[in-house]
C-alpha cells in the first residue's frame, strides 16, 4: 500500500487533483506511512505531528484504505464536526471509495423528546425568552432527523433551555422511556454500529471505558483501529471519568424531576414534596459552611471547617430518607422509578466522600457562588488505561502537535502506560527561521513580584506598536489578565477584546475584522484556536505556564510523587508547563504564509537552567533580546506585503 499512498499524497496525486491549493508535505507522507504500518502490524503508535503537517489526512487515509472499522476520537466536538462535515467527504471523494462515517456524541448533545414534552407541559416560571426558545425547539423537533442540538444555531450554546430538553446518564429513562422508539441518542448509536469510520470525542471514549470497567456494557462498537487525535488532552479527560463526582446541581436536578413527576401524576404524596424542599435547604446550608468565594481546595481543608462534617451528615441522612420514600413511590411511574435509581447512585457517591480518603486517590472540592462539586480523582491511570486499551487486538494511534518535551515522549507515554508503543516525531513543514522570531525581553522582575504585570506591559507595548496590534496576549491567570486589561485600557490605542466579555467565537470573529486588535485570554485560548493570515501576527505569553501549586489535584500529585522518591518538578511540573507553552506558542504560525513574533516574557527562560527545556521544546525560531530586531522583522513583513500588492496591481 506504500506505493498507493505515494500516488495519493504526491504532487500529482489524488489529493492534488481534488483539493485546490494542496501541497505535498514530507511529514504528512511520513506520518501516513507510519499509521499504515501500525495498522498492518497491529502495533501501537504515538505520533507527534508539528503544526501544519496535515495529520487528519495522514491518519484518515490509511485507516480508510485498510478497510478496517475505525474510531476517531477528538478532544473537542468542534473537531468532530469538522472531520465529519469537511475532511472525511473530501477524502472519500478524492479516493472514490464507498466508505461511510458517522458522528457519535454523548446524550446531552441530542434532543430528548421526553424531557422536551415534560418542559412544555410544566414550564411554570419560565421567562419569555426561555418560552420562545422552547417553542423553537418544538418546531425543530418536527423537522430534524438526527436531533443533534448543533443544528439549532439560533439558540446560544449556553442557553438554559438545553438543560430542560436534553438528558444525561443521571436522568435518562433508558428502555422505560415512552419515546424510546424515536430516541435520537439510541438512533445515533445504532447508526454507529454500521459505519466504517466512527467519529467520537474523548469524553465519549472514556465514558465507554468506564462502563466496560464497571461491567455495565458499552457505548461504542468493537473496532479494529482507534485513533486518538489531540491526544495530549486524554489523560485529564480519562482521570475525570475514572473518578467520582457529586454536585449540588446533580441533587437539585433530581429534586426538580421528582417535583415534575409528582405534578404530572397529581400525586397524593405531599410528604415526598416536603422532603425535596428540606433537602434543597440542606444543600444551601452545607454551601454556607464552605468558603464564600469561588475556590478549589483539598478535602482535608473542608474537614477543618466548623460544622462541615455535621452538615454533610445531615445531608446524607436526608437523602437516605428521600431514597426510602422514592423506593415506595417508584411503582407509580417509570419517571419516579428512574428518580429512585438516581437517588441511590447519589447516595452511594456521597457515602464515599464521608469515608476516609484512600492514598491513591485525590479528594477535593470546588465551590461556586451558590453551588459546589465534590471530586475523587485517581492519582495514576496508566495501568488502568493500558489494560483497557490493549485488552483487545485493536491498533491504537495517539497523535497531537504537543506530545514531546525536550525531544522525548516519556511524560506522555508514562501517564498512559504506553511503554510498548512505537514513537515518531514529525517536524512542522513551516519555515520558522523565515516566518517567525522569538523575543525574550530583558529587565523583567521575578514573576512573583507584585509589579510584574505593569512592568511586563511596558515591554509589551513597543511590540504591539510594531505589530500594529494583531496580537494574542495569553495569561496564566485570570487575575493577571484583568490587571493587564485595565492597564491597557488606560493606555489606549488598541481595540481590546477581553475573555469573558463575549462568547469565544464572537471574540475571534471580531478579532479577525478589527484594526489594531489585541485579544487577552487565558487557558481556553492557549489551544484549539486557529487564526490564519495577517490578522494574527504576534503571540505574547506573560509567564511560563506552571500549574498552580495551590491547585488541590496538583498539590496532592506532587506530595504523592515526593513520598515515592520521585522528582515532582522534573517529572511533572516542568514537562506539563513545557507542553502548555508549546500549545500557546502554536497559535502563531498556522499556515505557510503566516509570519509573526512570539514574545515570551518570563525572565526564568534565561535565568534558570530549566529554561532550555522550554526553548528546546518549541519550534526552532531565531531568538532575540533586542526590541529593534522585532521592529526590523515587522518592517520586513510590511515591505514584502507592499511589494506583493504592487505586483498584483501591475498585473491587473
Amino acid at each position: 500500500m506504500l506505493h498507493e499512498l505515494d500516488t495519493i499524497f504526491g504532487s500529482s496525486g489524488k489529493l492534488a487533483e481534488h483539493i485546490q491549493g494542496f501541497q505535498p508535505r514530507e511529514s504528512q507522507q511520513a506520518m501516513a506511512d507510519a499509521v499504515e504500518k501500525a495498522i498492518n502490524q497491529q502495533s501501537h503508535l504515538v505520533a507527534e505531528a508539528g503544526t501544519g503537517t496535515g495529520k487528519t489526512f495522514a491518519y484518515l487515509i490509511p485507516a480508510i484504505l485498510s478497510g478496517k472499522k475505525t474510531i476517531i476520537s477528538t478532544g473537542t466536538k468542534n473537531l468532530q464536526d469538522q472531520i465529519f462535515e469537511k475532511d472525511f467527504p473530501l477524502i472519500r471523494d478524492a479516493l472514490n471509495v464507498p466508505v461511510q462515517a458517522a458522528v457519535l456524541k454523548g446524550r446531552s448533545n441530542y434532543l430528548c423528546l421526553y424531557r422536551m414534552e415534560q418542559a412544555l407541559e410544566q414550564h411554570v416560571g419560565f421567562d419569555k425568552q426561555l418560552e420562545a426558545e422552547l417553542s423553537s425547539i418544538k418546531r425543530w423537533s418536527n423537522q430534524t432527523t438526527i436531533g443533534d442540538v448543533v443544528e439549532m444555531t439560533s439558540i446560544a450554546e449556553d442557553s438554559n433551555v438545553w438543560g430542560y430538553v436534553t438528558t444525561n446518564a443521571d436522568n435518562c429513562l433508558g428502555q422505560d422511556c415512552p419515546f424510546v422508539a424515536d430516541c435520537y441518542p439510541l438512533k445515533a448509536r445504532r447508526d454507529a454500529q454500521e459505519v466504517d469510520v466512527l467519529i467520537v470525542n474523548h469524553h465519549l471514549l472514556c465514558a465507554d471505558w468506564s462502563l466496560k470497567d464497571d461491567g455495565f456494557g458499552q457505548l461504542l462498537p468493537e473496532v479494529d483501529v482507534v485513533i486518538v487525535d489531540e491526544a495530549h488532552q486524554l489523560v485529564d479527560t480519562a482521570s475525570r471519568f475514572l473518578g467520582v463526582t457529586v454536585s449540588a446541581r446533580q441533587i437539585l436536578s433530581l429534586l426538580s424531576d421528582i417535583s415534575a413527576e409528582q405534578i404530572k401524576l397529581s400525586s397524593d404524596m405531599p410528604a415526598l414534596i416536603d422532603l425535596t424542599h428540606v433537602v434543597s435547604e440542606d444543600l444551601k446550608e452545607l454551601r454556607k459552611l464552605m468558603p464564600d468565594q469561588s475556590s478549589k481546595g483539598s478535602w482535608d481543608e473542608l474537614l477543618t471547617l466548623k460544622d462541615f462534617q455535621h452538615g454533610l451528615s445531615c445531608l446524607l441522612e436526608r437523602i437516605q430518607q428521600l431514597f426510602a420514600m422514592l423506593q415506595e413511590a417508584s411503582v407509580r411511574s417509570k419517571g419516579l422509578e428512574a428518580c429512585w435509581k438516581r437517588c441511590d447512585d447519589i447516595l452511594v457517591r456521597l457515602k464515599l466522600f464521608a469515608q476516609q480518603n484512600p492514598s491513591d486517590w485525590i479528594q477535593w472540592y470546588e465551590t461556586f457562588r451558590q453551588t459546589f462539586v465534590f471530586y475523587r480523582t485517581p492519582l495514576d491511570i496508566s495501568k488502568a488505561f493500558s489494560s483497557f486499551a490493549f485488552a483487545s487486538e485493536a491498533t491504537w494511534i495517539f497523535t497531537s502537535a504537543t506530545l514531546s518535551v525536550n525531544g522525548k515522549f516519556d511524560f506522555f507515554s508514562k501517564r498512559l502506560g504506553l511503554d510498548d508503543a512505537d514513537m515518531i516525531m514529525l517536524d512542522s513543514p513551516f519555515d520558522y527561521v523565515q516566518q517567525s522570531l522569538m523575543y525574550v525581553p530583558t529587565g523583567l522582575p521575578e514573576p512573583r513580584d507584585y509589579d510584574y504585570t505593569r512592568v511586563m506591559l511596558d515591554k509589551v507595548l513597543p511590540v504591539l506598536e510594531a505589530s500594529n496590534g494583531r496580537a494574542f496576549l495569553l495569561f496564566t491567570s485570570h487575575r493577571a489578565l484583568q490587571e493587564a486589561a485595565e492597564l491597557l485600557l488606560q493606555k489606549g490605542g488598541f481595540n481590546l477584546l477581553v475573555q469573558g466579555d463575549l462568547p469565544k467565537q464572537q471574540m475571534l470573529e471580531q478579532f479577525r475584522e478589527m484594526d489594531r486588535a489585541v485579544l487577552l485570554g487565558t487557558a481556553s485560548f492557549w489551544e484549539g484556536v486557529d487564526v490564519r493570515g495577517e490578522a494574527l501576527s504576534c503571540v505574547i505569553i506573560d509567564k511560563l505556564p506552571f500549574s498552580s501549586p495551590g491547585d488541590p489535584v496538583t498539590k496532592a500529585r506532587l506530595e504523592h510523587m515526593t513520598s515515592n522518591g520521585q522528582s515532582p518538578f522534573g517529572e511533572f511540573q516542568l514537562p506539563s508547563a513545557a507542553l502548555m507553552l508549546k500549545q500557546g506558542a502554536g497559535r502563531l504560525i498556522r499556515d505557510m504564509e503566516d509570519k509573526g513574533v512570539l514574545m515570551l516574557c518570563d525572565p526564568r527562560l534565561s535565568s534558570k537552567g530549566y529554561g532550555r527545556v522550554f526553548v528546546k521544546s518549541l519550534p526552532s525560531m531565531p531568538i532575540t533580546q533586542d526590541i529593534e530586531d522585532v521592529e526590523r522583522f515587522y518592517k520586513r513583513i510590511e515591505n514584502a506585503s507592499a511589494r506583493s500588492a504592487n505586483k498584483i496591481q501591475q498585473s491587473a
